[in-house]
């Protein structure tokens, strides 16, 4: 076990997912974690975890991290900074401008306060959920402002590394623009794609591949969560739906008008578009770059995955990425397994020789 770089305890109010999940991983320090929740229940069941301990009279713990609700949070947050007037005090809320204006507003000490927001989580919550290494790799942005120091908020730089996370520094401004693009919009295009699928036919259902699922993954995520999130940073998400609503428009009138000169070209450069967004998505490492792939009908029963891995490595290749796919009504998994370009030939006549049905 590494030492860890915090030198006082740390409270943590709220024991949800990221909340147990940062005391697991600072208790695996040895950090003395003072947990805290407005449930009795979920409390005693972080405790059992393993996630920290109960407060007890004449706790100074070094660092407040906050981790309650979007609509609660700066509630929250200015009363820890009344309460322990020697902590610095942070929060995990996913939109950061409306609290920092919040506790500005009401004069709470911002010198002692700064918003994080770790880009990581699990489609289920609770206490139960949470695990030590939720955070490693992950990015956690740290929402600075000039109200206070930098010797004075290196104690959240510290929880952030201790938890194995990539620390990331932006404006509140600047974090809650870059949300609603990468994660607040596409879980609106999402849900408003799922939604679709209420009264669609059967048959229709039936069908549905991996693209649909992908589309619609986050469409399962807490209605009542995303109506805070969303309430609290409505301008940058309406501004960006706004121009997806142009896009669609633009689409839907070449698709209306199909014999119309340009109309093709049109519908081509918007898919094209698409194409060159993707290609700047960070992959492994953080790398932008395009993978082969190929898929792999694998038969539903216990070791065929460990078998297709083990294939995988003594044919020489290094999976990049995997998606599964189960087909409906049959017995049988689809591998889609991401490669190095040059090695795709190699590994498809491998795992053709060794058995394997190769799909595509």
């Amino acid at each position: 076990m590494t030492e860890s770089r915090l030198t006082g305890p740390v409270r943590v109010v709220g024991v949800g997912l990221l909340g147990a999940s940062i005391g697991l991983g600072l208790r695996a320090k040895g950090v003395d974690v003072i947990l805290a929740d407005a449930s009795p229940t979920h409390l005693a069941i972080a405790v059992d975890y393993g996630a920290g301990r109960v407060a007890a009279v004449g706790d100074r713990p070094q660092l407040v991290v906050v981790c309650v609700p979007p609509d609660v949070t700066a509630d929250v947050v200015a009363a820890e900074l009344d309460a322990y007037p020697e902590a610095i005090v942070t929060d995990v809320a996913s939109v950061k401008l409306a609290v920092y204006e919040n506790l500005k507003a009401r004069g709470a000490d911002l010198s002692r306060y700064i918003g994080t927001h770790p880009m990581a989580g699990r489609e289920r919550g609770g206490p139960m959920s949470g695990r030590a290494d939720l955070f490693v790799g992950r990015p956690w942005v740290v929402a600075a402002h000039g109200g206070i120091s930098y010797q004075d908020g290196s104690a959240i730089d510290d929880l952030i590394l201790d938890l194995g996370a990539t620390l990331v520094e932006l404006t509140p401004e600047q974090h809650d623009a870059a949300v609603a693009l990468v994660s607040h919009v596409p879980q609106v295009v999402s849900s408003l794609m799922a939604r679709r699928l209420i009264d669609a036919p059967h048959a229709s259902v039936n069908l549905a591949g991996q693209g649909v699922r992908d589309v619609t993954r986050v469409a399962a995520s807490d209605p009542e969560l995303w109506v805070q999130i969303l309430g609290q940073n409505a301008a940058p998400v309406a501004e960006i739906l706004r121009g997806y609503r142009d896009d669609l428009d633009r689409f839907i009138d070449a698709l209306d008008n199909m014999d119309a000169p340009g109309a093709r070209r049109r519908i081509a450069e918007e898919l094209f578009g698409g194409n060159t967004g993707v290609e700047r998505l960070p992959g492994k490492h953080g790398v932008d770059r395009r993978y082969s792939s190929l898929i792999v009908m694998i038969d539903d029963r216990p070791g065929q995955l460990a078998r297709l891995f083990n294939d995988v490595g003594e044919a020489g290749a290094n999976i990049e990425d995997l998606r599964l796919e189960h087909s409906p009504g049959a017995q049988i998994g689809l591998a889609e397994i991401s490669v190095l370009p040059e090695v795709q030939q190699h590994l498809t006549d491998e795992l053709a020789a060794r058995g394997w049905r190769i799909a595509g």
